[in-house]
Order: structure tokens, then C-alpha cells, then sequence
């Protein structure tokens, strides 16, 4: 197991959400080594607390099945073939983890892939976890029309995550409305499950999102762009925008 800082963090085990925007940094479409070996340096802080990490991968800088069957694909090929999208963006991560940063690290996949990576099992899953390895999900829950939202929520009750970080590339918590198109959008330091249901924010989808209210998951949404944001979440501080069953009492930082 790794060794832990001093200072304890607040989540024993988490599951971060990657979005396939995320692995393509400042391009248009594909993957940026730049942007993977950062996100792989964050996580690489995060395993150094000796913290247990699922990272469950997108695959929209690749492949976006919607766009697909927009186009005339049929919607359940347009999915699988999204659903390999994530697992090229879990290799190349799983790449830059090991080699970059000597991160032991496990792909796990939920379609067959068996010589690419090992078939998704719950219970090697949280033995990889125990035994100090980050491991990666992906091809989401291996069934077409469920976003990979759906997948890390499915995860995080799976394995038993004390939270979901939902990682956002360009934007740093939940507001009222696009703040990109409207400057003057509220920001949300804390929703219920059912407001965010009920207001339709894009935090993920309703089907995401109704798992973990009903498995009370917290959700926290924040920008993993800024270096060091995931450090100070894991460590308790109230960052971005925290959706729960009900406001912590106490907030650190």
C-alpha cells in the first residue's frame, strides 16, 4: 500500500470521473499527452495519500455515439463503439500512471477486451483497491444507452465509494445556467439530489444521478484543471459544488 501524508483525508475511497473532453486538453478531437500525463500526475497525488481510487473514463473526444446515430448509426453500434472509445482513454492513462509516475494501475473493462484488459468483476475490483492499485473503468457498464455519468455512478455504489468526483475540464462547480454563455449564472455551492433533478443542471444524467440519491452518494463536481483542486477536495476542503442528501455540518478549509 502507499504510503499516507500526515494529513487524513476525508474520503478513504473515491471514484473520479474523467470526462473524453478532458483527455483532449486544448485540442479539437483525439488525445493530448500533455492533458493525460496531468491528469495522471493528480491522481498520482491523490494514491500517494494512500487513498483508494476508481477512475471511470469518457470516451466524447474519440467517439460520441448521440452524434453517431444523429447521423444515421444505429444507436446500440453507435454505443459499443463508444463504449472502445474509453477504453483507448484508459490505456493511454493506465500508460502514463506506470510509466510516467510508477502508479500501479489496473484496466478494467465492462465488454470483453481480454487482451487488452481484464473483464470487470466487482469483487477483483476492490481487491485491486485494497492491494494499493489505481484501477480505471472502462466501457462503461458495457450496455448501450447508459452514458459513462451512469457507469461511474454504478461504480461508486459497486465499490462502496464514500463520493463521486466528477471532474470538469472548463468549468469549476454547478451553476444556474451555462456560465460560458451567461457570466452572470449562480454558482451552487450545495443541491439536493432532487434539485438537481428537478432544475435539469447538466451535472450528469438523470439516471446518474437518481443512483446516487438512492444509494446516498455524494456527488462533488469541481474543476480538475486547476492543480492541486483534487488534493484539497479529497482532504475534506468544500471546493466546486457538493450534491447531496443533505448540507454537512461542519465544512473544512
Amino acid at each position: 500500500m502507499s504510503h499516507s501524508t500526515p494529513e487524513d483525508p476525508a474520503y478513504p475511497r473515491v471514484v473520479l470521473k474523467l470526462s473524453g473532453e478532458s483527455f483532449r486538453g486544448d485540442r479539437s478531437y483525439g488525445l493530448d499527452p500533455n492533458a493525460v500525463d496531468y491528469m495522471a500526475r493528480q491522481i498520482k497525488s491523490v494514491h500517494d495519500r494512500g487513498i483508494e481510487l476508481g477512475v471511470v473514463v469518457g470516451g466524447g473526444n474519440i467517439w460520441r455515439g448521440a452524434e453517431a446515430e444523429s447521423q444515421g448509426m444505429d444507436r446500440v453500434s453507435a454505443d459499443q463503439a463508444g463504449m472502445l472509445a474509453t477504453v483507448i482513454n484508459a490505456l493511454a492513462l493506465q500508460d502514463a500512471l506506470e510509466r510516467n509516475h510508477r502508479v500501479p494501475t489496473r484496466t478494467l473493462s465492462a465488454v470483453t477486451v481480454q487482451q487488452i484488459a481484464e473483464p470487470y468483476i466487482r469483487r477483483r475490483a476492490i481487491r485491486h483497491l485494497e492491494k494499493g492499485r489505481v484501477v480505471l473503468f472502462a466501457a462503461g457498464t458495457g450496455n448501450p444507452f447508459m452514458t459513462t455519468d451512469t457507469a461511474a455512478a454504478l461504480r461508486a455504489v459497486e465499490i462502496d465509494a464514500k463520493v463521486l468526483l466528477m471532474a470538469k475540464h472548463d468549468v469549476d462547480g454547478v451553476y444556474a445556467a451555462d456560465p460560458h454563455e451567461d457570466p452572470s449564472a449562480a454558482k451552487f455551492a450545495f443541491l439536493t439530489y432532487l434539485e438537481a433533478i428537478e432544475r435539469r443542471l447538466r451535472i450528469m444524467d438523470s439516471t446518474a444521478l437518481t443512483l446516487c440519491m438512492e444509494n446516498d452518494v455524494p456527488i462533488i463536481v469541481f474543476d480538475l484543471f486547476v492543480p492541486g483542486n483534487i488534493d484539497r477536495v479529497v482532504l475534506g476542503e468544500r471546493l466546486g459544488s457538493l450534491v447531496a442528501a443533505e448540507q454537512p455540518q461542519s465544512v473544512a478549509g
